[in-house]
């Protein structure tokens, strides 16, 4: 007999107790991750920080875990997405258009009009994602990404946040 898993999840502000685990998931997903400095620096700066908690409770043990994370910085009436990222085994299941939604109500919220993020070209899962929401490409970074070998472009989107329709779902 099999005991079943009953996962649940939110979206909450990320603390600085979160870091390890959100420097964890930066690590498995990426070659040049960013540092726990880096994160602790953008909590001390006041960038909206978030991270997708899953809890559940097999074999009557419970956990709570951070899965997925978001950060931007807001300035001046436009936002910037800095890093957006789930946890490999929890993506693909629709964490990252949350953690993204919440990050543009965030957004709207604080009286943003327009978005701004980067990606690789080569992460065709996140420009997919983006685009589906309403992101537009408006240019690339030349050798924006540090690489295996020499450096990656980045390809720069745009949203406009009254623009977007049902931004969300």
């Amino acid at each position: 007999m099999s005991a079943a898993i009953q996962l649940q999840w939110q979206i909450r502000a990320m603390s600085i107790a979160d870091l390890k685990e959100v420097a964890d998931i930066e690590r498995v997903n990426y070659d040049f991750p960013w540092t726990l400095g880096i994160f602790r620096d953008c909590l001390l700066a006041g960038y909206q920080s978030i991270a997708i908690e899953i809890t559940g409770m097999p074999c009557n043990q419970s956990f709570k875990v951070v899965r997925g994370y978001g950060i931007m910085s807001v300035a001046a009436g436009e936002a910037h997405i800095l890093n957006l990222c789930v946890h490999p085994e929890f993506q693909s299941v629709g964490y990252g258009r949350q953690l993204l939604n919440a990050l543009l109500k965030k957004a709207k919220s604080l009286g943003v009009e327009r978005v701004f993020l980067e990606v690789r070209p080569s992460n065709n899962v996140a420009i997919s994602l983006y685009q589906s929401i309403g992101f537009k490409k408006i240019g690339v970074r030349p050798s924006y990404y540090r690489a295996t070998v020499s450096r990656e472009d980045a390809v720069v989107f745009a949203a406009s946040l009254s623009k977007i329709q049902q931004l969300f779902p």
